[in-house]
């Protein structure tokens, strides 16, 4: 099936040196760097295309791909929310993960985390059978990392705790609408006055058309390429996370990926000033 579809959603990067300095607490240095053709952002079905070729096409493993995507966002944290800068507890953070890649890529987030000084707290509430994600529960377990059994109902203890929440719940696979088991864990994220960092997709979102009543993440964390969604972003922090897609499957599929700098392994991206209206959700598909 042909895949590499042209057309796709596309968004430029000013000069490097014209941005504006980051508010709050942000600590970046690598500004995105200008290119001749703006970064594409991709559908649903160009992201799952990208991944069967890395699978199929570049012999990459799951779990290869998710420690390099959870590496990546651990990064960004430490990054944006550095240690010195969070007021509650020595760097008190719940990740939220899900039971598909999205939550494998939460456990080796939290896990790096971890190693960087940050005390995360992994809520799971759905846990699959399969070895890969029974291991990475595991390297957690052993490296002292909590787990919640059950979130607390009262979402001023949760914020209270915690400086800022990772969303790990839901990736690019999601086809709606939310189960009732999520729904209140999204519930709870939605209401809560701290950070919300989102792993690749704002969970519930749509992933071409967005979720204008679903969550609204502080920081959004995109991998592989920004996905359609990401032009409903409205926080203030977007990051294009993972490095890990080879050249020629970039330039197959046109992404236009902005250059790193050095050996990071994130670069950060312009927010969209305007955002387009998104359709209601009764167009998402079904689960």
């Amino acid at each position: 099936m042909e895949r590499h579809a042209k057309s796709g959603l596309r968004f430029s990067f000013r000069k490097k040196g014209s941005r504006k300095p980051s508010e709050g607490n942000v600590n970046v240095t690598n500004e995105p760097e200008e290119k001749k053709e703006p970064i594409k952002m991709i559908s649903q079905e160009e992201a799952q295309g990208i991944d069967e070729e890395l699978f199929s096409e570049y012999k990459f493993s799951i779990d290869q791909l998710m420690e390099l995507a959870g590496l990546s966002c651990a990064q960004v944290i430490a990054k944006t929310y550095p240690l010195e800068g969070l007021p509650r507890g020595p760097g008190n953070v719940l990740v939220v993960c899900g039971p598909g890649n999205n939550g494998g890529d939460g456990l080796v987030c939290a896990r790096h985390l971890k190693h960087y000084g940050y005390r995360p707290t992994i809520f799971y509430p759905k846990r699959p059978d399969k070895d890969l994600f029974q291991r990475l529960t595991i390297q957690c377990e052993k490296m002292g990392i909590p787990f919640l059994y059950d979130l607390p109902k009262d979402v001023n203890l949760l914020q209270g705790n915690h400086n800022l929440v990772v969303d790990a719940l839901f990736g690019f696979s999601f086809k709606g609408p939310v189960r009732p088991q999520f729904m209140d864990v999204l519930t709870r994220m939605k209401e809560m006055k701290i950070p919300v960092v989102s792993i690749d997709i704002p969970s519930g979102w749509h992933v071409d058309n967005g979720d204008p009543e679903g969550l609204n993440p502080e920081c959004l964390i995109s991998l592989t390429a920004p996905k359609l969604c990401a032009k409903f972003f409205k926080g203030k922090y977007h990051f294009l996370g993972g490095r890990f897609i080879p050249f020629t499957l970039e330039e197959k599929y046109e992404l236009n990926l902005p250059k790193f700098n050095g050996s990071d392994t994130f670069v950060q991206l312009p927010i969209l000033q305007e955002s387009p209206t998104s359709p209601s959700t009764e167009e998402k598909g079904e689960a």
